[in-house]
């Protein structure tokens, strides 16, 4: 009778482990998805300072088709 109750009791615990793990991935990556699109990695400051690094001086039609180009490889990843 005891002998049941340990096994029960270890798949019980493993059952919340893996429970846990999953639900803490998916968790995380809605937290990270979140994150990113809040906190977009490149802004439009950064675009124009990088045309300005290469000595040009962007006009705002560069910035937003920069910018376009970069949304559109975000929506649309290569997959390899």
């Amino acid at each position: 009778m005891m002998e049941i109750a340990i096994v029960g009791f270890v798949f019980a615990l493993i059952g919340c482990l893996l429970g846990g793990l999953v639900a803490g991935y998916f968790l995380a990556r809605f937290l990270f998805k979140k994150a990113m699109k809040d906190n977009p990695p490149i802004s439009r400051d950064m675009i124009k300072a990088m045309y300005r690094s290469m000595g040009r001086t962007p006009s705002e039609a560069q910035v937003n088709q920069t910018m376009k180009a970069i949304d559109n490889a975000q929506k649309n990843p290569i997959r390899k």
